[in-house]
């Protein structure tokens, strides 16, 4: 009598959460963008730290050391885009996606891997580079008698907010990855949106014009990164990010029904 063999099952969220890690970090790429984000976003805020803080110190110029303290943050948002797309796009570049699809079928399986590990990545990393801006901006401020501590209103908050606004940035990346299938693409497709979209809309003439730029992902999401408030010109720092997250949510399930849909 012959027995029917059991059929194979699909890899655990756990294990596929394992396999997507260790694809993201044996990649090269993933480092040397890591270190950039690194260099870049706590570089150019100690740089921009020390060229302001005589001017704050002495009070030739109104702003104050909270406006500048993750200012470099701005150069970290190509590198969180570019993490986030190739999680995605590398795959379909080199084929390997269908390699991932027959080890684990359940495809929602695999996008919840693939975003689980990238925004944990991007939150570690993020939040890392906004305290060590932070620590070599601030030795400026202290030397100036003008310094900021971890205990002053937000500082924290922008810290942590850091965090969250990279491993968003990364999602939003992923999502654009899976509609386009192309990492160029991708890429270009959000920094567009991020860096230059936000303000063209800006010549949208009166309220619509105003609230069309307050909910560009680029204006936002970084609320959350920044101490202090940008005014009535910006969302609330929380009320900007939720609004992000629910693009991210929106592109995401875009992405997601074209990615079942779709052949490998």
């Amino acid at each position: 009598m012959t027995t029917l063999a059991a059929p194979p099952t699909s890899p655990s969220l756990g294990r596929t959460v394992r396999s997507e890690w260790i694809k993201l970090s044996s990649i090269r790429s993933t480092w040397w963008t890591t270190l950039a984000m690194i260099v870049l976003g706590a570089g150019f805020t100690t740089i921009i730290s020390g060229v302001v803080a005589g001017d704050i110190a002495s009070g030739k110029s109104g702003d104050s050391p909270g406006e500048y303290i993750t200012q470099g943050l701005i150069f970290s948002q190509i590198s969180a885009v570019v993490i986030g797309a190739l999680v995605v796009t590398s795959e379909y570049g080199t084929g390997l996606i269908r390699a991932t699809l027959a080890a684990t079928p359940v495809r929602s399986r695999v996008l919840a891997a693939k975003a689980i590990v990238m925004s944990g990545f991007l939150f570690v990393i993020g939040t890392v580079t906004a305290f060590a801006g932070y620590f070599g901006g601030n030795a400026f401020f202290r030397n100036e008698g003008v310094g900021i501590s971890l205990g002053d209103e937000h500082i924290l908050r922008s810290m942590f907010g850091a965090g969250l606004y990279m491993a968003g940035l990364g999602l939003l990346a992923a999502a654009v990855g899976l509609l386009v299938r192309h990492t160029a693409a991708a890429i270009s497709i959000v920094l567009a949106l991020v860096f230059i979209i936000g303000q063209v809309v800006t010549l949208i003439p009166g309220t619509f014009g105003e609230w069309v730029m307050k909910l560009m992902p680029g204006n936002a999401g970084p609320g959350i990164v920044v101490p202090v408030s940008f005014g009535d010109n910006m969302l609330s720092p929380w009320t900007g990010f939720a609004v992000f997250v629910g693009e991210i949510a929106l592109l995401s399930l875009a992405g997601f029904a074209l990615f079942q849909k779709r052949d490998a």
